[in-house]
């Protein structure tokens, strides 16, 4: 079943207008209603994920040469503390011994700030950041739950 759209007018000064056209085009958006769409869900996950407690979903970056002493053992042993929060990982070679992963969680948005917070901050990581949001603006959920209520000890 398709969504009835409603449609309402909104007044912007001229320079704001102009601005929000320059981000529409350079965005790719395919419409104003579009990008406008786009902030609105943007700021209402802002929103839901105030909660520490709210379903999340993440992406961690991490940049970090494998020839440095012990990365890829301390970088597997903090994926494997937050193991049940871990979907997913990929590795990239970019040159000679220089690598990237990128790791996939989901979680509540506390669990999965601390597994990013975590795995970006395992010694020998030279750079990372990372990005939550929440399944919910797409409709979705993770399914994750916990029987004992508490996350992964953390340790290095």
């Amino acid at each position: 079943m398709t969504a009835r759209v409603v449609r309402l007018g909104v007044s912007l000064e001229p320079e704001l207008l102009r601005s929000l056209d320059r981000w529409v085009r350079r965005r790719n958006s395919p419409s104003r209603s579009e990008a406008l769409r786009f902030l609105v869900r943007q700021e209402l996950s802002g929103s839901a994920l105030e909660d520490p407690e709210a379903d999340a979903v993440g992406t961690v970056m991490v940049l970090y040469r494998h020839t440095s002493p012990n990365v890829l053992r301390r970088l597997t042993a903090a994926q494997h503390r937050w193991g049940e929060h871990l979907r997913f990982s990929t590795h990239l070679h970019l040159t000679d011994d220089a690598c990237m992963e990128v790791l996939v969680l989901a979680g509540k948005r506390r669990e999965v700030e601390a597994a990013a917070e975590d795995l970006r901050g395992v010694k020998g990581i030279l750079d990372g950041d990372y990005l939550v949001g929440t399944p919910r603006i797409a409709g979705g959920r993770t399914g994750h739950r916990h029987p004992h209520g508490r996350p992964p000890p953390r340790s290095r």
